[in-house]
């Protein structure tokens, strides 16, 4: 990059920097965004297709959930980087809708190309996307519908709904109920609002056996077996101590060094060390505790004493175990054995270790109003087993946003030609140059309902003037039963999802297609190139110039 200054060039950049400015840098990230919103298009509804991602290691990934798709791609362009950006916050504020959110995005710089080619500048559409985005919130508001906790049915709906067309669909029924229940245990009322922390739900995920196998722990599933072979594999009436401290002897804060000049100084040194470690068990004992999860280390001696008093023990559990265990279980996590009471332990019906597909895992299970718990997926090959556990969160979080925003909407593209018709008459009451934009972002909302239609296999004109015929006339619940071809009321159909899916779709969407369209000039230094070996600035070589005195 150079500038003239009394006709001599001033270098502000290295000669190498490759810059795009206007409409070029505009178009070129344009492009990248939508190249990445095409690819994952066809996953969209219960008739998407799978995708498979191999990694530079040869990992495979095979999914249909956007999100996971967009993580495994090695994406370099920037603007496209973008995008993925807007899967990622969906995943991490909703959990699902992120196909959703990355097509309305890519169609919403679609809508932009068209109206930077008439000369409409950059600012004007930005406003008019940003009172559509708006608009659209209140429309989706407005025309949502109330659910509460109690109505198991509907959100059972609301979960079969958020994994229909993925992999796992074919135990969607199991699933969903696991997921409803999991989410009952751990919501907890707050100021009159529901809350669900989903930290608080464990999922843990075996080959074997079928997905309908798949079960709820009233508890935590700890994939750990016992210290010791000589405890017992199981416990009634479990009484948990939760330790976050060593079972060991301390070592020395500095380091120090003994001379034993004597077989007896050896002798007392190791009958003292038992006897520390003695002591350390008999509290655990003196507290009522017939089970210890600890979350650092067990001295062989100890775990010699703890099965003698047939204790059931396991070292360096996870530190989000032992919080878990702690809310499920309703013990205290203590930090010192000598602070052990009975006051401190948790409870549960039965702590024991089995052998799942080979694997030893430690369930601990009918805690009493456990405010976590732990989900064990079951399947018949990896991919399977990992493509349940994506579908299972989706209907974790679907539930979680029914039960915390009480709000659903109807499904299969009803809210989004809702939002678009209305958003269309919102425009004319704009006028100007902010109206076709609040008009493309019409198009671009429409555009979830086209493209369920298309990985149908269905006319998507047809299929969108049907829609818009129906809304007009029989209200805004008519959208696409995909498995039949044709537009009927999704509520009746049993396809809800919740309210704020979308509003956030819409909005990630909205929000990363406004930063690209605001970026007019694109500076981006060459790499750097690897030296080659044996060449100048290979390891162990000299640079050029001898030492460089």
């Amino acid at each position: 990059m150079e500038a003239q200054a009394g006709g001599r060039p001033i270098l502000v950049l290295p000669e190498e920097t490759i810059r795009r400015r206007g409409k070029d840098a505009q178009r070129t990230n344009i492009d990248a965004a939508r190249i990445v919103s095409n690819a994952i298009q066809s996953t969209l509804g219960p008739k998407g297709m799978d995708k498979m991602v191999v990694d530079s290691l040869g990992d495979v990934t095979i999914s249909n959930d956007g999100a996971t798709i967009l993580d495994e791609m090695e994406i370099e362009h920037p603007a496209a980087k973008m995008i993925c950006e807007v899967a990622e916050t969906q995943d991490d504020e909703v959990g699902d809708g992120t196909t959703t959110a990355v097509v309305i995005g890519g169609e919403l710089l679609k809508g932009a190309e068209d109206l930077l080619d008439q000369d409409i500048h950059p600012s004007s559409i930005v406003a008019g996307y940003r009172m559509a985005a708006e608009k659209s919130r209140e429309i989706l508001e407005e025309i949502s519908k109330k659910i509460s906790l109690d109505e198991d049915e509907k959100l059972k709906k609301v979960a079969m709904t958020s994994m229909s067309g993925k992999g796992a669909e074919v135990a969607s029924d199991r699933l969903a109920d696991l997921a409803i229940r999991a989410v009952k245990h751990v919501a907890e009322k707050i100021e009159g609002e529901y809350r669900a922390d989903l930290d608080n739900v464990k999922i843990e995920k075996q080959e074997g056996a079928s997905l309908n196998d798949s079960f709820l722990v009233e508890g935590i599933i700890i994939d750990k077996e016992r210290v010791s072979p000589q405890m017992p594999t199981r416990v009634d009436d479990a009484k948990i101590a939760l330790i976050n401290a060593p079972i060991e002897v301390k070592e020395t804060e500095t380091d120090s060094e003994i001379q034993v000049t004597d077989p007896e100084q050896l002798k007392t040194f190791m009958d003292e060390e038992e006897s520390m470690l003695r002591e350390m068990v008999e509290k655990i004992k003196e507290a009522g505790a017939n089970t210890v999860i600890c979350q650092k280390g067990i001295d062989d001696l100890a775990q010699h004493f703890l099965a003698r008093e047939g204790i059931f023990a396991i070292r360096r559990a996870k530190k989000s175990d032992m919080e878990r265990l702690s809310r499920a279980t309703g013990g205290r996590i203590v930090t010192g054995i000598e602070d052990l009471t009975s006051k401190d332990l948790g409870e549960a019906k039965t702590v024991e270790e089995r052998k799942i597909s080979g694997e030893e895992m430690t369930f601990i299970e009918e805690c009493k109003e456990p405010k976590a718990v732990s989900i064990l997926i079951r399947g018949g090959t990896e991919h399977v087993v990992d493509e349940a556990e994506r579908s299972l969160n989706d209907a974790i979080n679907a539930v979680k946003g029914a039960i915390e925003n009480e709000k659903v909407v109807a499904g299969g593209g009803a809210p989004e030609i809702e939002v678009a018709r209305r958003l269309r008459e919102y425009s004319e009451a704009i006028g100007g140059r902010e109206a076709l934009a609040v008009n493309s972002f019409a198009d671009a909302v429409e555009s979830i309902a086209r493209t369920l239609a298309e990985n149908a296999g269905l006319d998507p004109i047809d299929t969108l003037v049907e829609l818009r015929s129906k809304h007009e006339e029989e209200g805004e619940n008519m959208g696409i039963d995909v498995f039949k071809g044709e537009v009927v009321d999704m509520f009746d159909r049993g396809v809800i999802e919740p309210t704020n899916v979308k509003i956030q779709a819409i909005s990630s969407g909205d929000e990363a297609g406004e930063m690209i369209l605001r970026i007019d000039d694109v500076i981006a230094a060459t790499k750097e190139e690897e030296p080659e070996a044996g060449g100048p600035g290979a390891p162990g070589e000299m640079p050029p110039g001898g030492m460089g005195y």
